[in-house]
């Protein structure tokens, strides 16, 4: 029986130590290896472009380009990309925009070593993950249940896992124009406005792995 080949991981962080600790608990699993290491933005550019990754680690503060714009740029070059914020800030506007950039998670540099390795496994098998901590806070606000079709439950699963609306209209043999109609209709049914409360209802409802 073949193995599986590791998942190919890149880490972006200013702090040498920083890269250093995770590239140990990293390379220590045969199911993971890190394929490369940058500290800057412009460093990541140049990296992605030259070698070939399953995920990539990117701390939110950056020195010379904000993470979250760092993964908002990455996004755009390479949609296919796929994106863990490594954070000390549990703030819930770098959250909110870590999302809406398109990264697949977004977890907390003091969490345990055990929810660093369930994020990669589960954005690298198609899923995203945040750190519990960062889903309590994401969704304040009580709202009541809502009634969705299967197809609505369909395109809330493919947002929390990152797709845009032409890689859904694709998927799923739709046009974009039906993909925002059913966004429109799953937001004012769930009276959500924002992706990031999107994706912490799909961890609720188990239609995303976490």
């Amino acid at each position: 029986m073949s193995l599986s080949p590791p998942i190919r991981i890149a880490l972006v962080d200013d702090h040498a130590l920083v890269r250093d600790g995770v590239k140990s608990l990293l390379n220590a699993m045969p199911q993971f290896q890190v394929v490369g290491q940058a500290e800057s933005g412009a460093q990541t550019l140049e990296l992605v472009a030259a070698i070939e990754l399953d995920i990539l680690l990117v701390d939110v503060g950056l020195q010379d380009i904000n993470g979250l714009e760092l993964t908002r740029r990455l996004r755009a070059l390479y949609p296919g990309i796929k994106i863990l914020m490594l954070s000390m800030y549990d703030n819930q506007e770098y959250v909110r925009t870590s999302i809406n950039a398109g990264a697949l998670g977004y977890v907390l540099k003091n969490a345990p070593s055990t929810e660093l390795i369930a994020a990669i496994e589960a954005i690298a098998a198609g899923g995203s993950f945040y750190s519990p901590e960062i889903t309590r806070k994401l969704v304040s606000n009580p709202r009541e249940e809502a009634e969705l079709t299967p197809r609505e439950v369909q395109v809330l699963s493919m947002i929390a896992k990152g797709a845009n609306n032409k890689e859904m209209a694709r998927e799923l043999g739709i046009s974009v124009r039906t993909v925002e109609t059913y966004r429109l209709s799953i937001r004012r049914k769930l009276n959500i406005d924002t992706p990031a409360a999107l994706v912490k209802y799909a961890i609720e409802q188990g239609l995303v792995s976490i």
